[in-house]
């Protein structure tokens, strides 16, 4: 079986961070479509096991949480009534979290938008710091149970509030939310700061997401049709982003920032995360003899 040569690997790897769906990546790296679905199975399985090992201990001091939206095979309404009880059609949501002072992801989740993928993303992000926080989400209801049983008292908590206005009366409202009027900050938990009760980052972030993956863009045919390529795609995505992509504010990658590398990955680097397959064993050949 012929392998891709390093350098081939980092460019198709660099389109995919770059935004561009598996079909334009293989017409534009000139392989099969096959080829580079197979690379962002194996590279994504390989960036998440990776990540889950470094990103412990994590000095992180204010953290924000929010949940962005999408879809995997078809739209919720669309999915058949046979396939309606199968994690990983139609609606999906992805947790994520975000550190305001370094930049980095710490975890994510795709899950439901449920209690217990609240309660099982902050279980994950509580065992990742090494301090008390101050945590700031939307005011999803889910969080407040689910941050008492994954930090306790243990930490600083509030709810950022929106408050929307009435929605669009035009034709197109169906793709126009209504107008934030204004916010109100809800204390949970602790003595958070005020000053620092805000979810622009993780926001900002969401938006990142569907700048940089393909099948996170709206009102297009771009969407996953298998829930392990939507989460390979993530894995990806964060590990480019958290260690290989300079943050133009910091200066240097998130990862970096954080303490947990002393160096800006290349994307051959992140290539090189999937072990090399090692040759298989064959016996002695044995003529087969025909009657």
């Amino acid at each position: 079986m012929n392998k891709l040569h390093i350098k081939k690997r980092a460019q198709i790897l660099h389109m995919l961070v770059e935004g561009n769906s598996l079909r334009a990546t293989a017409r534009m790296a000139d392989v099969s479509r096959n080829t580079v679905d197979k690379l962002l199975r194996d590279v994504g399985s390989a960036c998440l096991d990776y990540q889950d090992k470094p990103l412990r201990d994590l000095p992180c001091k204010r953290i924000e949480c929010d949940e962005i939206w999408s879809f995997v095979y078809s739209k919720q309404k669309n999915v058949p009534e046979e396939m309606k009880e199968l994690f990983g059609v139609g609606d999906i949501w992805t947790w994520t979290a975000i550190c305001a002072d370094t930049k980095i992801v710490p975890c994510w989740r795709v899950d439901y938008r449920d209690a217990d993928a609240a309660r099982g993303f902050m279980y994950d992000l509580a065992s990742r710091l090494s301090n008390r926080i101050q945590l700031t989400t939307d005011g999803l209801r889910v969080y407040i149970e689910a941050v008492e049983d994954s930090f306790g008292d243990n930490v600083d908590y509030s709810q950022l509030i929106k408050i929307y206005g009435d929605a669009p009366k035009s034709e197109q409202k169906r793709y126009s939310p209504a107008k934030c009027t204004g916010t109100k900050k809800n204390k949970v938990n602790g003595k958070p700061n005020q000053s620092h009760v805000s979810t622009s980052f993780v926001e900002r972030q969401n938006l990142t997401m569907r700048m940089s993956m393909r099948r996170f863009t709206r009102l297009t045919n771009a969407f996953s049709k298998k829930i392990e390529n939507h989460m390979h795609a993530i894995s990806l995505h964060f590990m480019y982003y958290n260690f290989g992509r300079i943050h133009q504010t910091l200066r240097v990658t998130p990862a970096m920032e954080a303490g947990v590398t002393d160096h800006v990955w290349s994307l051959e680097e992140i290539a090189n995360l999937v072990p090399e397959n090692q040759p298989k064993k064959r016996g002695p050949y044995k003529k087969k003899v025909s009657d």
